[in-house]
This record gives structure tokens, C-alpha cells and sequence, in this order.
């Protein structure tokens, strides 16, 4: 089995495009790192280049896919390594009406057999990349434990080693996909029971994981945490990750928030003269980077600013620049 990062970011549907895994590269030089869940469809009928175009720096990087025909997610699974994934993840824990209509996603839970076909065809298409699969611990109100040791225990016997594990139920109906992140009650006992009776498997926890302390708590039971909103949201705690996994608990930043802004918008400039791209679609990966700092808000409002769509990053850097050092009354929500 090859030894794993034990930290990653999630893959998060139109959050964890090859911009935001930029930021998180710069924050953490070890993270594994998650596209958002790519449709199987989406590569195979010619879209390829948008889909799995991603940058030299990311590595490692994992390719999600979404899908539940063996055909189309082996050939999907060749392309992404031939682009130089690392790692092919199969979705099967995406709850959205969306997904489900496609028949994968969280549903494919209800057919493990299925599910094991795909992995089958996906790991005879690719050469050196693992295959793992990421999921949800149930479905709607079934909080029995047997469902998800069989589920896994299937896969693992088509020779599936590495599993992510959401530790919510996927209800499929009458919750969206934001209240499925909330409302199903979070179950990390189940995960770690996994652990306990698949010792060989990695096995990977996600969700509700905020803080260093519970990163710790959570690796006495399982092998590695995947973290999501809080990556979005406080992009800086990632800061801490490579220092956690070394097992030193004050290791340096290697960066200041200002080069890491400073280098966003030097990123920036390269995607406007390469791919045409506006720095917004940039900027909105960073919003949070100065989480917890005085001027925050007022930084965010200026990087948030669409009426400046045809400056150039660098006089929008200016502009949060002032905003962030100029002083004004002191808002609550300026530091929080």
C-alpha cells in the first residue's frame, strides 16, 4: 500500500478548481489535493481540456470522478492519468438530486456490486495511479453499521485500499446539498469502527473537522482527514498541515498572508495572459485569507468587486491593499 498524506482538502463541487488548489498549495507543500467532482461524460465527449487542466505545482493531485458506467470511468480514469493525476477517486457519496439522477453518486451506496465493477475497469485502465473511492456512512435515516462495513468490505475485495469517509448520512431526499453537510448528524464512531475491522484499508475521515486539536484526535482512530469548508473559508489554518504531519506542532510559516496575496496575483496575471481568465475567478478562492485580521472585511469588499472586472490585478491588490491599512471605526465583523 503507498503511504498517503495524512492531511487533504475536499473535493468540493465549483469551490476546489485548479485556482483554490493553487492557494492551498502555496499554504501546504504536502496536502493532498482534491479537484471538485468531474462528470465521467464531462471528459470522455470531448471537454477534456477544461475539465482536467490543472497546474505543475498542485502535485500531488487527486481527480474526482463522478459516474456508474464502467466503460466511460475507465476511459475517464486513462485520461486523467495520462494528464499526471496521482490518485483517481471515485464519487459515491455526492447527495445532490442532480447526481442521483445520473444514478451515482451517494445512491451507488444501494449497489456495491456495481460500484466494484467500476473500480475493477478503472484500475485495468490506468498503469500506476490508485483507485480509491470516497463515501457517505449511510443513507437517509439508516443509521444501521452493517450496510457500510458491507460496502466497503466489496470494494475492498475488488482491491480498493484507500477509502475517504464521509462520517454523515446521505439523505437523497429533502435536504439539499448544503444542509446535507449539516443536518445528518455527524457519526465519527462509525469511521472509526471501519478502522477497527479493516486494520489493512487507509481509511480517511471527513467532515466537521476544523482545528489542529481535532486533526490529532481524529489520527488515534483512522489514517487521515479530509477537510472542505474550513480549506474555503479560513485557507490559512492549512498553514498549520505540513507541520502536523512532520509532528511538529510550531513549524514556521513559510509564507507571510502578504507574499501568499502577492503571489496570487502574480498567478493571476499568468492565467489573464495564458487562458484569458478575470482575476475574480482567481480572487474568490483567496476571500478568506485574511480571516480573523482587522480590515478583513473591508479587503474582501475590494477583491468581491465586480464594477473593477477591467482593472488589472495588481491595481485591484492596491486598492485591498488601502482598504485593508486604512482606518476606519473598527467594525465587529472587521475581526472575526
Amino acid at each position: 500500500m503507498r503511504e498517503r498524506p495524512r492531511l487533504a482538502t475536499a473535493p468540493l463541487l465549483d469551490v476546489s478548481d485548479r485556482h483554490a488548489r493553487y492557494l492551498w498549495r502555496l499554504l501546504s507543500k504536502n496536502a493532498l489535493l482534491y479537484t471538485e467532482m468531474i462528470n465521467q461524460g464531462a471528459i470522455t465527449r470531448g471537454a477534456a481540456d477544461s475539465h482536467l487542466r490543472y497546474n505543475a505545482e498542485e502535485h500531488p493531485v487527486a481527480l474526482q470522478l463522478g459516474g456508474s458506467d464502467p466503460a466511460m470511468l475507465a476511459e475517464s480514469a486513462r485520461m486523467g492519468e495520462q494528464w499526471g493525476y496521482d490518485e483517481i477517486n471515485l464519487n459515491c457519496g455526492c447527495p445532490s438530486e442532480r447526481v442521483q439522477s445520473g444514478a451515482f453518486g451517494a445512491c451507488l451506496m444501494r449497489e456495491p456490486d456495481l460500484v466494484a465493477d467500476c473500480i475493477k475497469a478503472m484500475q485495468d485502465a490506468v498503469q500506476r495511479v490508485p483507485v480509491t473511492v470516497k463515501h457517505r456512512i449511510g443513507l437517509d435515516k439508516d443509521e444501521s453499521y452493517a450496510m457500510v462495513r458491507d460496502f466497503v468490505g466489496t470494494l475492498a475485495d475488488a482491491g480498493v485500499e484507500h477509502f475517504i469517509v464521509h462520517a454523515r448520512n446521505a439523505w437523497l431526499k429533502g435536504l439539499s446539498p448544503k444542509e446535507n453537510r449539516e443536518i445528518p448528524p455527524l457519526r465519527y464512531e462509525v469511521v472509526y469502527q471501519l478502522k477497527q475491522d479493516f486494520p489493512e484499508l487507509n481509511i480517511a475521515l471527513n467532515g466537521g473537522v476544523t482545528t489542529a486539536e481535532q486533526i490529532r484526535h481524529h489520527w488515534n482512530h483512522v489514517d487521515g482527514v479530509m477537510i472542505g469548508r474550513e480549506a474555503w473559508h479560513n485557507p490559512w489554518s492549512l498553514t498549520q498541515w505540513d507541520g502536523l504531519m512532520a509532528g511538529e506542532q510550531d513549524r514556521a510559516v513559510m509564507l507571510t498572508r502578504d507574499e501568499v496575496e502577492l503571489a496570487m496575483v502574480a498567478y493571476m496575471e499568468r492565467e489573464a495572459a495564458q487562458y484569458d481568465t478575470w482575476w475574480y475567478a482567481v480572487a474568490r478562492s483567496m476571500l478568506g485569507l485574511r480571516h480573523g485580521q482587522r480590515g478583513a472585511r473591508r479587503w474582501r469588499q475590494v477583491w468581491s468587486d465586480h464594477r473593477l472586472k477591467g482593472a488589472k490585478p495588481r491595481e485591484v491588490y492596491d486598492l485591498a491593499q488601502k482598504a485593508l491599512h486604512s482606518s476606519p471605526p473598527v467594525l465587529e465583523e472587521d475581526v472575526h
